[in-house]
Parts: C-alpha cells; sequence; structure tokens
C-alpha cells in the first residue's frame, strides 16, 4: 500500500486499471472481427491507438471505428 494515498483509493484505483484493461481486450476483439471491411493499414493504426491511448482509444473504436467499417447497402 501507499503510504501517501488513502487504503480505499487502492481498491478503486485497481478497480478502474481493471475495467480500462477490459475495455482495451473488447476492443481489440471487436477490432479483429471486424478486419474483412477495413484495409490492413486502417486496422494497425486502430489497434495502436486502442493500445496506445488507455480509455479513450476503445472507446473511439467502439463508438465510432466499428461502424465506420460496415459497409452500407
Amino acid at each position: 500500500m501507499n503510504p501517501l494515498m488513502p487504503a480505499a483509493h487502492d481498491p478503486v484505483w485497481s478497480a478502474l486499471a481493471i475495467v480500462a484493461f477490459g475495455l482495451a481486450v473488447w476492443a481489440i476483439v471487436s477490432l479483429s472481427r471486424h478486419p474483412r471491411h477495413l484495409p490492413s493499414t486502417v486496422v494497425l493504426i486502430w489497434a495502436l491507438v486502442i493500445v496506445v491511448v488507455p480509455v479513450l482509444g476503445p472507446e473511439s473504436w467502439l463508438a465510432a471505428g466499428r461502424r465506420a467499417g460496415v459497409s452500407r447497402s
């Protein structure tokens, strides 16, 4: 435990880290299921954004990226 931080903060930060990790895993799995609709460079860029930008990257893919890859007919 960190002596400078109250004990209640450790579980909160741990839970937030687990949620952020789970969100990233969910986004990577979702991205891996849509590669047919996207060029390989776009998939690579999205994967880097998801991994490098902890919370906003996965949220961006789940909110906008999945819809961009679906063909509208």
